[in-house]
């Protein structure tokens, strides 16, 4: 069986975008892999990308279909198919495609250095700005220099640092060992707010060691994909933010003897807060019907957003006297 296993959640509406990721997969330098693909009652048939690839390449991939439960779901279900003898999962998400050293380097490292979680840079672009690598991380945190070339570090309370700011951190660019894999999930319930970075952090606080490789492991795509097309005019929007309070909440429990972590958290929670209400403000504005049972949903599970509210009508008061 194969070292490593390749998760891969699947919903796509744009012909290529797949095959495109497969193609990075099977151009790695580190050819020990087998792939695991999650249709996630994908609009574009799964079926279809496949007919791209050869039939020795298909033999190497495996489709597992589910009922539409979203990413954290559908990784969810690529992490329980991951076969008994597989070392390490990578995952990567269905739009991004890898760089040719990815697993050589996640193996190399982890291996030398007995990680149990990996994580390499991100390549850079325009238009993804927020991203930056482990370079720049280093910079700003410090940490232990273990290679120079490529630049290979680890940085104490990682998961304090990832509170600060987690955009030196994706899942395309993530390798995680058996321990890891084995006991810990994404929660399915918080679809498209910040499941990933939940995850993040359980990974990081229950791995022996981990390890960030500042030479990037990916790139972003531009696909149509599960991730993307949500902005604070979409009707989705407020639960997004909801679901986002909701991952902060469950955060908070990780952390909840850290103090400056949970401060972290708060300014978070506050952000997550503050961008619902000018959402439904906008919908007023733009003539349209606030969610009124999303908002007292909310208000149920966080009476603290009603303060929020009051606070930014003040403020908007009194910018209006002004």
């Amino acid at each position: 069986m194969a070292t490593f296993s390749v998760v891969i959640p699947f919903y796509q509406k744009e012909a290529g975008i797949l095959s495109r990721a497969l193609d990075s997969i099977f151009q790695q330098s580190f050819e020990d892999f087998d792939i695991i693909v999650v249709d996630d009652e994908s609009p574009l048939p799964v079926e279809q990308e496949l007919l791209r690839q050869t039939e020795e390449r298909r033999a190497r991939i495996r489709v597992v279909k589910q009922q539409n439960g979203g990413p954290g779901a559908a990784r969810n279900t690529g992490l329980n198919a991951v076969p008994a003898e597989t070392r390490f999962v990578a995952l990567l998400d269905s739009d991004d495609i890898w760089r040719a050293d990815h697993l050589k380097n996640a193996h190399d490292f982890m291996t030398r250095f007995e990680a149990q979680c990996y994580f390499a840079s991100m390549q850079e672009s325009e238009e993804f700005y927020y991203h930056f690598g482990m370079a720049k991380l280093a910079e700003k945190e410090g940490g232990k220099t273990l290679v120079e070339d490529p630049l290979v570090l680890e940085i104490p309370n990682l998961a304090s640092v990832m509170l600060k700011d987690w955009a030196f951190l994706h899942l395309s660019c993530m390798v995680i060992a058996r321990p890891l894999f084995e006991t810990i999930r994404f929660d399915p319930v918080l679809r498209l707010a910040a499941e990933d970075v939940l995850f993040f952090a359980d990974c990081i606080l229950n791995a022996t060691r981990t390890v960030l490789c500042d030479a990037p492991g990916a790139a972003r795509g531009m696909g149509v994909n599960i991730f993307h097309g949500i902005d604070n005019q979409s009707p989705e929007f407020l639960r997004q933010q909801f679901n986002t309070l909701v991952a902060l909440n469950t955060l908070e429990t990780r952390f909840e003897n850290r103090p400056d972590d949970v401060a972290s958290i708060t300014s978070y929670k506050n952000m997550a807060r503050r961008q619902a209400l000018w959402s439904q403000a906008g919908r007023l504005k733009r003539r349209q019907a606030p969610d009124f049972a999303m908002l007292a949903r909310w208000v149920m599970r966080d009476p603290a957003i009603l303060s929020a509210a009051m606070s930014l009508g003040a403020g908007k008061l009194d910018r209006n006297r002004g």
